[in-house]
This record gives structure tokens, C-alpha cells and sequence, in this order.
């Protein structure tokens, strides 16, 4: 019924309504899939004819800015925008410009989400550049740090610019403010050759054109993927009474695997395009390959056959939202100075949201990780001798990690503390068990021989959004 599509929770525009009755779909999500469509066409607009070479920062700032407050209206309406976008920009103003700087807050749903990445990220990069000595921050710190206080409209439009505000990616102040202006990042400089035109380059850098068209291709096909096969294998079946007492278990393992595996492309198309359209808008150049092509992964959040292919845990999570777990590496792990595995975890169940299937998932990740890593030190260097072993590692891996990444997110899919429970004692917690065993039962090089690498680290995390580098297992 085309009643079905009205969402109540839907506080944006209903200008769409009756396009939402017609392809029976919430409106909220077509008002979201408009925008996002419209601000694709916005950002080739942006890059063409406010091109740092033809106008000035400031245009480019308030143009960016206007516009993102309008998308956000017309998705989330004047409550999203003024209640929850004004909340947080008092609290940010306030933690800035008035209390310590190493504050930040955790948790806000939403558009918020990403918000909450950008102004906790710029908080600790103002703290790293203008209240801790050279010495005390690593090489990524460095780069990252921010020397000078942001003016309000700088601080708006990092925040809330069209082509970002809906479903992001995060990305550095830093990296964002040298877009604005034309300069080159300075992990890129080496890279370009163009000159300078009153401070700002000409008007020769690569085009996205190509780029963005691939990237397109690939949300098209994956909204397909999601639309034709989702239903197919609902996760929901996973904890069907008649499906767990006659299906064999290794017939459940296969489900499993699909049921998780076709409720992924909604995030490659959601990702994908919101990565477009910062490249559209001339946002996202990361210098050149080795045969001269332009890379345009600055602020990627996924990789996706690195994804289906990941041979251990640590490789799916550096893939999958990928500037969320630059986020996360940075805010926490980085910083904490006990468990950070743990603590990172807990951080992200909590900016996730409040369903307890959240942290079900993200709890249950601790232990998954803390198994795999010592997997990973005491058992794959006996398969490194040779290719074929090698490649029965990655099988044997492959395998593992797709279950155990499937395993541990039914929750996340599921919400609710019941039906997830029921899902794990049909497996008799048995990955749970597992990984604690393992955990426990094997030695893992100890954390303070790993944090000797972390300079290493560091700047490598300082190029793996950059640069398309994957940062080394910790």
C-alpha cells in the first residue's frame, strides 16, 4: 500500500511523496537518494565554474555550506537542522573556543554521525597543533595538525558542505581546506607539477570525469545486486524455528553467509556515490599511480573486492569504512592508553547508536579480533614458505574470516537483544568460545614491542586514506 512509504520518523520535505507512493519506498529514503543525485550534479557545477582559479575561498566556503544546509532541510527538516545540527555546534564551539581541547563526544544519530567524526577529529588535530610540543606527536599527528584557530565560516562549511553533509565520507580539515583553496596537500605535493596562479592553481588538474562515471557504474550495479537479491535471503531466517531444526548446519553456514553477504551493496551504493560526488566536485585527488593515472581514493570509505576477499579480520575492517576506522584510530586507539582495542570498539558501538545489538556486535569484535591477531602471529608464518601453502592460507582465511565476519554481525542487522541471543545459542556460542580459547591460548607479541612500530604506523595511516595504502595488522 502507498501508505507503507510514508516513514513517521520522515521530517524533511514531502514535496516527493507521491514519488515514494509510486516506487513504494519511504519517503525519507527517496528525499535522501534525490539529494544525494542532485548534489552530484551540483559538485560538477562547483568544480567547473568555482574552480579555486576562477572565485575566492570564501565563495567557495559559503556556496559549499548554503548548500549542504539545504540538503540537510529538505532531507531531515528544520528539526534535524536546527535542534540537533545547532546542539552540536554549540557543543563544539564551546569545547573549541572555551574548554580544553582534547574534548569530544561520542554518540549522535543520523546526519549527526559523520558531524560527530569532523568535529571530534578537528578538536584533537587543534589540540595536536596548538597545545602539544612537536616531540609528543607521532608523524601522522604532524601532518594532521591543525596551527591556527578556524574561522566560524571555515568551521561550517568543513562541517556541513553539500557534498558531504548526508552521508559524508570524513575527511582531515586540513585535506578539505586545501580543496577549498587549490593548494596541494602536502602528502601530494611531490606529485603535482601544476603552477600557481595568485596562490592557487591553474586550472589543470586531472579531471574526475572517468572516476566518477566507474564509481556510478558501481552503486548502479550494486543497487541492483541489493534489489534484486536481498529478500531473496533475509537475515531474519537465520533464527527461524523450522530453519534451525531441519536445516544441517553446514546448510545454515552457507546461509548465513549469503543472508549477510546481499545486505552489503546498499552501503557500496550509499558509500560509492557519496565518494562520487566529492570527486565530481574535484574533491578526493591523491596524486598519481605509477603509470601516471590520477588516484582519486583521498577520502575512499571502501574497498570492495578487497572486502569479499579478506583473508583475516583486520584486512575486512581496514576496507570496510574506511574513514570511520581512520576516525577511530585516530580519536582512540592512538590515544588510549589501556586496552585501545577494547576501548575502540565500546567507542564505536556507542557512535553507532543505542540498539543493543550494537554492542552485541561490537563486543563480540574484541574477542574476534583479539583471536585473529593471534592467529594471525603464530600460525601464518608456517605457510609463508611457499606459494601453495601460501594460498592454502588464504583459502583456509578467506573462509574464516567471511564467517566470523558474518557471525558477528547478525546483531548489527538485528537490533534487539532476543532475537540476536537466539541466534548465538543456535550456534551454541561456538565462534564466541573459540576465540576466547584462542585468545588466551596462544602468545601475542606484546603491546609494548607493537607500540615501538607505531611511528611507522602512524604515518603510514597518515597515507593509507591518502595514498590507498593499508595500514599493517596491529
Amino acid at each position: 500500500m502507498a501508505t507503507e512509504t510514508v516513514s513517521p520518523a520522515c521530517t524533511g520535505s514531502s514535496l516527493l511523496q507521491p514519488i515514494s507512493e509510486i516506487i513504494n519506498l519511504p519517503l525519507d529514503q527517496v528525499n535522501f537518494v534525490v539529494c544525494q543525485l542532485f548534489a552530484l550534479l551540483t559538485a560538477f557545477w562547483f568544480r567547473l565554474y568555482l574552480h579555486p582559479s576562477k572565485t575566492s575561498p570564501f565563495v567557495r566556503h559559503v556556496v559549499a555550506t548554503l548548500l549542504g544546509f539545504y540538503f540537510a532541510l529538505f532531507c531531515f527538516g528544520w528539526y534535524c537542522l536546527v535542534v540537533a545540527l545547532g546542539y552540536l555546534s554549540f557543543c563544539q564551539i564551546t569545547r573549541v573556543y572555551v574548554f580544553d581541547y582534547g574534548m569530544y563526544s561520542a554518540d549522535f544519530t543520523g546526519p549527526m554521525m559523520v558531524i560527530t567524526q569532523k568535529i571530534t577529529s578537528l578538536a584533537f588535530e587543534i589540540h595536536d597543533g596548538m597545545c602539544r610540543k612537536e616531540e609528543q606527536l607521532t608523524p601522522n599527528q604532524k601532518l594532521l595538525a591543525i596551527r591556527r584557530m578556524p574561522s566560524l565560516l571555515e568551521y561550517f562549511s568543513y562541517n556541513c558542505n553539500f557534498m558531504g553533509i548526508l552521508a559524508g565520507p570524513t575527511s582531515s580539515y586540513n585535506d578539505y581546506i586545501a580543496f577549498i583553496e587549490g593548494t596541494p596537500c602536502r602528502h601530494n605535493k611531490d606529485h603535482q607539477t601544476n603552477g600557481k596562479t595568485n596562490g592557487r592553481h591553474k586550472q589543470t588538474d586531472p579531471s574526475p570525469n572517468i572516476e566518477v562515471v566507474r564509481k556510478l557504474a558501481t552503486c548502479f550495479f550494486s543497487l541492483m545486486v541489493f534489489l534484486s537479491v536481498c529478500k531473496v535471503f533475509p537475515v531474519e531466517r537465520n533464527i527461524d524455528d523450522d530453519f534451525i531444526a531441519n536445516t544441517p548446519f553446514y546448510a545454515q553456514v552457507v546461509y548465513l553467509y549469503l543472508s549477510m553477504l546481499t545486505t552489503r551493496p546498499k552501503y557500496y551504493f550509499v558509500w560509492t556515490l557519496a565518494d562520487a560526488i566529492n570527486n565530481a566536485a574535484g574533491f578526493g585527488f591523491n596524486g598519481y599511480n605509477g603509470d601516471g593515472s590520477p588516484r582519486w581514493d583521498l577520502i575512499s570509505n571502501l574497498r570492495i573486492m578487497d572486502i569479499e576477499f579478506a583473508t583475516s579480520f583486520k584486512m575486512f575492517l581496514d576496507n570496510w569504512n574506511i574513514q570511520t576506522a581512520h576516525w577511530l584510530k585516530r580519536v582512540c586507539y592512538e590515544r588510549c592508553p589501556y586496552n585501545p582495542t577494547a576501548a575502540t570498539f565500546i567507542l564505536s558501538a556507542m557512535w553507532h547508536g543505542a540498539y543493543p545489538g550494537y554492542y552485541l556486535t561490537f563486543l563480540t569484535g574484541i574477542v574476534v579480533t583479539l583471536a585473529a591477531r593471534a592467529m594471525r602471529h603464530n600460525v601464518r608464518p608456517y605457510f609463508l614458505g611457499s606459494p601453495s601453502h601460501k594460498l592454502l592460507y588464504d583459502g583456509i582465511t578467506w573462509a574464516g574470516t567471511q564467517i566470523a565476519i558474518c557471525y558477528t554481525v547478525v546483531p548489527f542487522v538485528l537490533l534487539s537483544v532476543g532475537p540476536s541471543m537466539k541466534f548465538y545459542r543456535s550456534w551454541y556460542f561456538s565462534v564466541h568460545i573459540g576465540c576466547v580459547l584462542l585468545a588466551v591460548a596462544l602468545p601475542v607479541k606484546p603491546r609494548h614491542l607493537r607500540l615501538k612500530e607505531a611511528p611507522v604506523l602512524s604515518h603510514q595511516d597518515s597515507t593509507d586514506g591518502h595514498c590507498n595504502q593499508k595500514t599493517k595488522a596491529t
